[in-house]
């Protein structure tokens, strides 16, 4: 499965010290042999707590807490305690205990789930292996690091007992990313912390590099290093910062150097080479450079280890810690996915052929490719063939593909992708993930712009109908799930509800298939040999849970670090949960909104037995953050403008915080228009109009609130209005005439149709234009 990779030993970086200076820093000259075993006990146990994380995930036991630091006893706990009296234990809720565990132990006794757990701990142990032996071949031995890990403890509280919040995104005070990141990885004990800052700043670095020589940067390793940070008292900014300067410097180092007879050599062994299913193992083949011998490593003449050596750490222990990284560009290739443009190239055809439009978009370098404002025109200019030595053959990227593979400081050693869940324009599949930083590299995932388009210009017409208004304050009296169960929706929203109906069918089930295919596109390694965040709304996040279901049963494991799921049109079952979090190393979040009259709406044919995620939290699963925004989220079109803000609440590591306040002076302006609108009609119901100015602006009264004055008909005046607001019968009254509805929802399909027909011909001539 792991490649076994023949790295240099302790003895060969003693080897290389005494050849080249004495005076370079080293894991060896920094730590005493006890401050070794140090570091060889820290690294073991945070991975012993990793493999605990995995295990939780499969217990009915792991009752859910609210809280880490005051967990509440069970009510059979209680009448089992004899300190507490059995008269307060509730006994309705003992027995909704017993039968959810019940039911637990059943799901989890199915021989799929009893797979799913022995194949998702066969790859962590085997990973933790390789790494061990990989870090006692430099700081101890294999011998001692192997006996540290089989008896280290599981110190550390994993990233698998979460908090669940309840946050107003909009108002709320973002939670200081370093903050988040102590909660979500707690630090182990260890007396490493104690050492000075430059010390262990080396220390974060070395095993940084060590890892990489694994040939390739897998989600665990990350988590591990994230636990390590924390451990060593350093802030997650040291770590973005050295991943950044790493990946430059691999890059930078690769650039200037001919590898051609090794990749000849490379794409020849390919062809007979037999990859793992899920390409863990290391690139076949490639060649391991003797750093005994000279240290020839090209990368490191280059001046690769110039580059590595900036926190201290010298050249020739750099490349002794990067071991074959230091002496393959295919390996470095390999990682990044740098040949033939991965994730950008013509390689995201054959996936087109099955998901229409289906590709990765670069987000910060270069032009939008779907954006107007791209006015070269040059065709030359659009074009550039990149050679593929794995597969032999070339593909032509876009201008903001070729720029990513050829600037260095455009690359970054992690991916986040975002997707979003429905469109008004083409320009929507990019311009939210504005508000991601420049951390990892950054791309939106475009599939089926026609349904999208259509889906998102519909739900736009049904929250503008004069149906939908009327409707909105009947519904307030009920919740979401009444309405769900009862069937209570009120009929003048059922007589349009053909409007929307069918354009969410088709999209869903067209973003489960782009789940599926996204998750074949990260197992054949897209996006290298790199970690994968992936954030969504609305149907963008069922497109997460599609992917994270698909690799869970191809028992993909390793390849995203986390994942966000907002207002989620998808099962809230314990069930499926538990096997999505079982492919995700670090952090699953649920975002949802009880208030989500639209995603009840749309859902309300649906299997709702199961429940809806972006409706209500996931119950008894610990691996799991539940994200509360009822308070803010009363429509399934404001996650468009609040992801930003919601990713900043839960103190997600990268977010850039200029593009969220943008997008929230976008929401303050939409919420504004709202408002309007709902005056305006608030006084056509009363026979009155708002008063505007000379100017032709709105005049508002010392409350803030627009003027109003009566409408005068065939000379017959209206009634004054009462202060309570409420006069006559309001205009909506007929809007259940089934005449009137019918009409209606005639006109708003039109102009549906005719908005995304607009939308497709846009975002044609702009693909057009950049493919010249």
């Amino acid at each position: 499965m792991f490649k076994h990779v023949p790295w240099a030993s302790h003895e060969d970086e003693k080897s290389l010290e005494g050849k080249h200076g004495e005076e370079e820093k080293s894991l060896t000259t920094i730590l005493d042999i006890d401050q070794r075993g140090d570091l060889t006990l820290l690294i073991a146990s945070i991975m012993a707590s990793m493999r605990k994380a995995i295990e939780m995930n499969f217990d009915a036991n792991a009752a859910h807490s609210s809280s880490r630091s005051k967990p509440s006893a069970s009510e059979d706990e209680k009448i089992q305690n004899p300190d507490t009296d059995p008269a307060t234990a509730d006994v309705s809720k003992l027995d909704e205990e017993k039968k959810l565990k019940e039911q637990r132990e059943k799901e989890l006794s199915a021989p799929k789930m009893k797979e799913l757990k022995e194949e998702a701990l066969r790859f962590i142990d085997q990973w933790r292996t390789h790494v061990i032996e990989r870090i006692g071949s430099i700081v101890n031995s294999k011998e001692e690091a192997a006996s540290k890990l089989d008896s280290a403890p599981a110190k550390a509280p994993t990233s698998n007992t979460v908090q669940d919040k309840k946050v107003d995104p909009v108002s709320s005070e973002p939670e200081e990313a370093d903050t988040a990141f102590k909660e979500i990885f707690p630090p182990v004990d260890t007396p490493l912390s104690s050492l000075e800052e430059s010390t262990r700043l080396l220390i974060l670095h070395s095993t940084l590099l060590l890892l990489l020589s694994l040939e390739h940067y897998i989600a665990p390793s990350r988590v591990l290093l994230l636990y390590l940070t924390s451990s060593l008292h350093l802030p997650l900014s040291v770590l973005t910062a050295d991943e950044e300067k790493v990946a430059k410097g691999l890059l930078e180092a690769a650039k200037h150097m001919s590898g051609e007879s090794e990749t000849q050599k490379k794409a020849e062994e390919n062809k007979n080479s037999r990859k793992w299913k899920v390409g863990l193992a290391s690139v076949a083949g490639a060649a391991i450079i003797g750093v005994t011998g000279g240290l020839a490593a090209p990368l490191v003449a280059a001046g690769l280890g110039s580059v590595m050596g900036g926190l201290g750490l010298g050249a020739t222990a750099a490349a002794g810690y990067l071991g074959a990284v230091a002496g393959s560009t295919v390996i470095v290739g390999g990682l990044f996915g740098a040949y033939g443009g991965k994730m950008t190239g013509e390689m995201m055809d054959a996936y087109a052929k099955e998901v229409s439009d289906f590709a990765f978009l670069p987000v910060k370098e270069g032009p939008d490719p779907l954006s107007s404002n791209n006015k070269d025109s040059s065709p030359s200019s659009h074009k550039k063939e990149i050679k593929d030595p794995a597969s032999d053959s070339s593909q032509t990227l876009s201008p903001s593909s070729a720029t990513a593979i050829d600037d260095p400081s455009s690359r970054r050693l992690r991916v986040t992708i975002g997707i979003s869940g429905w469109l008004t324009d083409p320009a929507d599949v990019t311009t939210p993930w504005h508000v991601l930083g420049t951390n990892a590299e950054v791309f939106a995932l475009r599939y089926e712009l026609e349904a999208l388009m259509n889906l998102g210009n519909s739900m736009q017409a049904m929250v503008s109908s004069a149906a939908w208004g009327y409707a909105k304050s009947e519904m307030i009296k009920h919740t979401i799930f009444a309405e769900l169960s009862a069937a209570l929706w009120p009929l003048a929203l059922l007589k349009i509800s053909r409007l929307v109906d069918n354009p969410f069918s088709i999209a869903k089930s067209r973003s489960d298939k782009a789940g599926e295919l996204l998750a074949d596109a990260l197992i054949n390694k897209a996006q290298g040999e790199r970690p994968v965040t992936l954030v969504g709304y609305s149907l963008g996040a069922r497109v997460i849970y599609s992917c994270l279901m698909s690799l869970a049963k191809r028992k993909a494991f390793g390849l995203v670090e986390s994942a966000v799921l907002i207002g989620a049109p998808c099962p809230s079952s314990t069930g499926d949960w538990r096997v999505m979090r079982s492919v995700v190393a670090s952090r699953l979040v649920n975002v949802y909104s009880s208030n989500d009259y639209i995603l009840g709406f749309l859902y309300r044919t649906s299997s709702i037995q199961y429940g809806v995620a972006g409706l209500q939290k996931i119950d008894g699963l610990p691996g799991v953050m539940n994200v509360d925004v009822s308070e803010t989220v009363s429509g399934h079109l404001r996650y468009r403008y609040l992801v930003g803000s919601i990713l900043k609440t839960i103190g997600f590591e990268d977010v850039d915080l200029k593009a969220v306040e943008q997008e929230a002076e976008k929401l303050k302006k939409m919420d504004e228009e709202e408002e309007m609108k709902s005056f305006a009609e608030k006084a056509k119901a009363q026979g009155k109009s708002i008063v505007k100015g000379a100017d032709g602006k709105i005049l508002f009264d010392k409350d803030g609130r627009p003027l109003m004055e009566k409408v005068w008909k065939g000379g017959k005046s209206g009634e004054e209005k009462s202060e309570d607001g409420e006069q006559g019968k309001p205009v909506a009254e007929g809007k259940d005439d089934k005449d009137g509805a019918d009409d209606e929802a005639a006109r708003l399909e039109k102009e549906v149709q005719e908005k995304t027909q607009q939308g497709l011909l846009q975002g044609m001539a702009q693909k057009l234009h950049i493919s010249g």
